[in-house]
């Protein structure tokens, strides 16, 4: 059996990173008990003997074992990573939290469209006989969001968000790289996603920080209804549901038991308030620790006084679009 022969069977070994100019894809060790761990697999920095180069011809003629695979698409701050990391439940369903290779996709544009096909066929391998593994990519992978669910036609997806205050507070709440990140966000929704504000570059140049904010929530939730409305050639909208994020807070056994059926997953009836019960619920979904619940506490009213401000500008442009911001609740 040929090294690559190895790695297509093995579910364990994950693709990770696309080198476009050697036209190699690196794959790294993430055995089925460290998938629920905290942190993002694009974070991960294996040994050397964790880690593998593919070329990209034998990549594309990787013959992976089948397996169902679903999506967790998400606005950001509204508890996608909690929400895959409760999922996770060996036999039943495998979480991939962020794998580095949809973000390498994104950074490898044209060049690697291609290899959209095979990677997921193997990100869908899976560990154990009818397990189903659900991925969520990273928010700056929405862009890809089109072409993964149409590559992928048996796929289903979760489409997470929150309302604008909540995204608002966890951006300042990160301080000036939080701000920083904001305005960027902005930017590349523009991007690819993008519609006229009616301002000039000045005037774009002129907004604060969490107005860049608010509107790139606005462009997220605007390209998430352009899929629920079926506007997107080649992606059905039955195949996606709304999920707002406090509303899985406040019922999460529910949540996950309409996740597993959205997805076609079938569980004992007791598994999803198992799962709720469990220490993922507890700690920081990403840096562990215990989780404080209360997303307002410490916020300084001033910056309050900001947010609401915000909420109304980005409220008037949603209405002059035509947009019920936010997106409704649709998974259940």
């Amino acid at each position: 059996m040929t090294r690559a022969a190895e790695i297509a069977a093995d579910p364990a070994w994950l693709p990770h990173r696309i080198d476009v100019p050697a036209q190699q894809v690196e794959f790294i060790l993430a055995p089925r008990e460290t998938l629920g761990q905290r942190g993002f697999l694009a974070d991960r920095d294996p040994s050397a003997g964790e880690r593998a180069l593919v070329g990209w011809d034998d990549l594309r003629a990787m013959q992976a074992p089948g397996g169902r695979l679903h999506f967790i698409f998400h606005t950001a701050f509204c508890r996608s990573t909690l929400l895959v990391r409760a999922l996770d439940a060996p036999g039943v369903a495998a979480g991939l939290n962020e794998p580095g290779i949809i973000a390498s996709l994104v950074n490898a544009g044209d060049a690697a469209a291609p290899l959209i096909a095979p990677l997921l066929a193997l990100l869908a391998r899976p560990h154990a006989p009818g397990e189903v593994v659900v991925v969520k990519p990273t928010n700056h992978a929405n862009r890809l969001m089109p072409a993964l669910l149409r590559v992928a036609p048996q796929a289903r997806a979760v489409l997470m968000s929150n309302e604008l205050p909540v995204f608002l507070r966890s951006v300042a709440r990160k301080g000036l790289m939080g701000r920083n990140w904001g305005r960027k966000l902005f930017l590349e929704l523009q991007s690819y996603a993008g519609m006229d504000f009616g301002m000039d570059p000045r005037e774009t140049f002129a907004m604060s920080d969490m107005q860049a904010a608010g509107l790139a929530w606005l462009l997220n939730q605007r390209f998430f209804a352009l899929h629920l409305g079926g506007q997107v050639q080649g992606v059905a909208p039955d195949r996606l549901r709304m999920l707002d994020g406090d509303r899985f807070d406040a019922a999460r056994a529910e949540t996950l038991a309409a996740v597993f059926a959205h997805f076609g997953v079938g569980v004992a009836e007791e598994l999803p308030a198992q799962l709720a019960a469990g220490p993922v619920f507890s700690q920081h979904a990403k840096l562990g620790g215990e989780f404080a619940g209360d997303d307002s506490a410490g916020i300084d009213p001033k910056l309050e006084e900001e947010i609401a401000q915000v909420g109304q500008w980005v409220g008037l442009i949603a209405q002059q679009a035509g947009l019920r911001l936010p997106l409704p609740q649709t998974l259940f």
